[in-house]
């Protein structure tokens, strides 16, 4: 559902995913989104070169190191940043719709065990 919305934004199927952290981890670099979202810098890299060429982040080389590159938001991602939260946490309230408070805990609470065991095979595939 969020793809579809998100064709009006002009992001493709899961940049919004990319958006969303490097504009809550304003001058991550490359490297460290891909760890942080689980996922091969090949595709880390194409999402950010859509993201810049569509103008919702830019990427500036390092103070220090002169190797690394940072990845901030510009004004346009910042709004765009808005409505895809807003559009998630709609999502997740649909989802959740019916739901006792003591289910919401529950789901909270096995989510959160196999987001440790993703992260634990991650660990181990990328040999952490």
């Amino acid at each position: 559902m969020s793809d579809i919305k998100f064709k009006e934004l002009n992001l493709q199927k899961g940049q919004y995913i990319f958006l969303t952290r490097v504009c809550e981890n304003p001058g991550i670099n490359q490297v460290d989104l891909s760890n942080l979202l689980k996922v091969d810098k090949t595709t880390t890299t194409k999402a950010i070169q859509k993201l810049i060429a569509a103008g919702y982040i830019n990427k500036n080389r390092d103070d220090i190191d002169k190797r690394m590159w940072r990845l901030y938001p510009e004004e346009k991602g910042l709004e765009i940043y808005t409505l895809v939260i807003q559009e998630e946490n709609r999502n997740i309230e649909i989802c959740f719709s019916n739901f006792t408070e003591e289910e919401k805990e529950s789901m909270y609470q096995l989510v959160k065990k196999m987001r440790k065991n993703i992260e634990n095979d991650w660990k181990e595939i990328k040999n952490f």
